[in-house]
């Protein structure tokens, strides 16, 4: 018996299997008429299978659940808010991708409890890679999103993982075809041949898990991580040193299967579908809309909003204008203190031209120019005899 690793669309689809093998007794306690390679699926004598299948029942209906909950809650919130729409239209699509992997992997758990025929070979091998590649895709788009990336912003995050998710498609496509059909092999394959097939699948998650930023994402991608290590050890190496190979190359499987599953779900797909159904759109940024306390500091303001700039700025120039209208009446000036007056008006203009360059308007600049050289050409006022 070779490596089993999926059979799960002919078992759901009923698609036949060898003729000679309908008529072989069942075995354990299932019923008669059975075939032989769905025996674990109620051999009571093979606890693993009736464990492993309850599970699996119970995540794939979780999962499924989920992503229902997720598409309606979108329709209703398409309905009601283009704004909201918009916003987390992404992160929807992304987040329905990841659920359907993972409802997919805890499907095809089914493949590794019932034995591997040649007809379910080409099923396995590339559903295996695939939908942990999707799952692993949407992880790695969510943490260059929360890491701020441009390219995985808005819509961006889906492209980004079915771009990922279509390399490991065409990688395992070409190697059915090469290893199948052009050698006209019917499944043989090695279980260092399956691992090689994963490396696409193995470098998206350890680039997720190199750029991580929540903790509970971390926490999903390391355990995801430790069970990729453990069952590739024990599948190349574990199964092989004790002497259970290719026994307990099913159940290794099966387990993986399983327990990334759950991860995935508990620890990423369940708390997304919370976060956003729970969460509104435009409190993505906690305290972004939360009122302003205090008083805002005036000398950060701009040239439209400084008010405060402004009123200085009238200030002064109204007193300019008054200072200007002093030659239009009957005031009597010495001609020792006109001389002291003028050139502090002259200095004084000065100053101001540089304090406020980056407050005043043209107008003003334009007036204290002129207030300058009018100052330093006015003429030397006549001294009216009383």
């Amino acid at each position: 018996m070779h490596l089993s690793v999926f059979s799960l669309l002919p078992f759901l689809f009923g698609t036949p299997l060898s003729p000679s093998a309908s008529t072989n007794p069942p075995h354990g306690r299932c019923g008669r008429g059975l075939h032989p390679v769905y025996r674990y699926l109620c051999d009571r004598r093979v606890a693993w299978g009736i464990v492993l299948e309850t599970l699996t029942s119970a995540g794939f209906l979780l999962s499924m659940g989920l992503l229902l909950g997720l598409l309606l809650w979108s329709l209703c919130l398409c309905f009601s808010s283009r704004q909201q729409r918009s916003s987390i239209g992404g992160t929807v699509a992304c987040t329905s991708m990841f659920l359907l992997a993972t409802a997919g992997i805890f499907a095809t758990t089914f493949s590794f409890i019932i034995h591997l025929t040649p007809q379910t070979c080409p099923t396995r091998l590339f559903l295996f890679s695939v939908l942990f590649a999707l799952a692993f895709s949407c992880l790695l788009a969510r943490c260059l999103a929360l890491l701020g990336f441009a390219a995985a912003r808005g819509w961006g995050e889906p492209a980004l993982a079915l771009g990922l998710f279509t390399v490991q498609v065409i990688i395992s496509v070409q190697w059915l075809i090469l290893v199948l059909v052009r050698d006209e092999k019917a499944c043989e394959y090695s279980q260092e041949e399956f691992v090689m097939l994963q490396i696409f699948v193995l470098c998206l998650l350890a680039i997720s898990l190199g750029r991580v930023q929540a903790t509970l994402l971390c926490l999903t991608l390391l355990l995801s991580t430790c069970i990729w290590v453990v069952w590739i050890t024990m599948l190349t190496w574990g199964n092989r040193e004790v002497g259970r190979r290719p026994r307990w190359d099913d159940p290794t499987l099966s387990i993986t299967l399983v327990a990334n599953g759950w991860v995935l779900l508990m620890g990423h797909g369940l708390l997304q579908v919370a976060f956003l159904c729970w969460t509104s759109p435009s409190a993505d940024i906690p305290g972004l809309n939360s009122p302003k306390e205090g008083r805002e500091n005036g000398s950060f303001e701009t040239d439209g909003e400084n008010k405060r700039g402004e009123k200085m700025s009238d200030t002064y120039l109204w007193y300019y204008r008054q200072r200007q209208t002093r030659t239009s009446t009957a005031i009597v000036l010495n001609s020792s203190s006109s001389a002291d007056e003028l050139t502090f008006l002259t200095q004084y203009g000065k100053i101001l031209s540089i304090i406020f360059q980056s407050k005043r308007t043209s107008s003003q600049f334009v007036f204290s120019n002129s207030l300058t050289y009018r100052t330093q050409k006015q003429p030397k006022p006549e001294i009216v005899n009383m």
